[in-house]
């Protein structure tokens, strides 16, 4: 049981090591004007705007795959590479960001980069479908389960909606993937077993933390 929860733990580590170097490699492409203005940083518009929704969207990916893997005590050869696949998909995203940012919100690049948020939702719920099969019912309720299946399905044709607008208007298209990322800004299902029992044993660590300093300085 011990060594399977360090590979349940490796997986955890690597997924953040990803995210980590997928930022990184964003914020390579923020480039300073040349010019001593602040009228200077207008034209950048488009990058900042793209890398905001790029970051924030990573953000809600890191934090979900944080929710999900502590359910996951005994990740399986397939959950492993469900989790490939879907971090292979959120390493395109530098690219997507770079192309929607150096074409100042073009219709193509715009309908490419739903169309990646597409693939990276559909990778994601396969993942999430996988850990919450495998979740007890006490940790994770029927309820929990079906709200969690309408959301993504909700989200993913917003994605997919936005991949049609952005042809004739990219600007809604892409305010459309903004709107989308807020229904992902929570990972649990408020008043759900799941968040009760994660507040629960949030609590009981702290106590234990505050009673371990305690001992410590007695």
């Amino acid at each position: 049981m011990r060594e399977e929860k360090q590979t349940a733990h490796r997986l955890a580590a690597y997924s953040d090591a990803v995210f980590a170097v997928i930022v990184t490699i964003m914020v390579l492409e923020l480039r300073a004007p040349d010019q001593p203005a602040f009228s200077a940083l207008w034209p950048l518009w488009p990058t900042v705007i793209s890398y905001a929704v790029s970051y924030l969207f990573i953000a809600i990916i890191w934090i979900n795959h944080h929710y999900l893997m502590r359910f996951v005590d005994r990740p399986t050869l397939g959950l492993i590479w469900i989790n490939f696949v879907h971090l292979f998909m959120v390493s395109l995203l530098p690219f997507a960001t770079a192309w929607v940012a150096r074409t100042r919100l073009a219709s193509s690049p715009v309908a490419f980069y739903a169309g990646l948020f597409v693939c990276i939702d559909i990778a994601y719920n396969v993942f999430e479908r996988e850990v919450l099969a495998r979740a007890e019912a006490s940790q994770v309720s029927e309820r929990t389960r079906r709200m969690a299946r309408r959301r993504s399905l909700v989200v993913l044709a917003i994605f997919t909606t936005a991949i049609l607008i952005a042809f004739v208007a990219p600007h809604v298209g892409f305010g459309l993937i903004c709107g989308a990322l807020i229904l992902h800004l929570k990972p649990d299902i408020p008043g759900s077993r799941a968040s009760r029992s994660f507040n629960r044993k949030s609590n009981r660590g702290q106590a234990s933390q505050i009673d371990d300093d305690v001992a410590n300085r007695l």
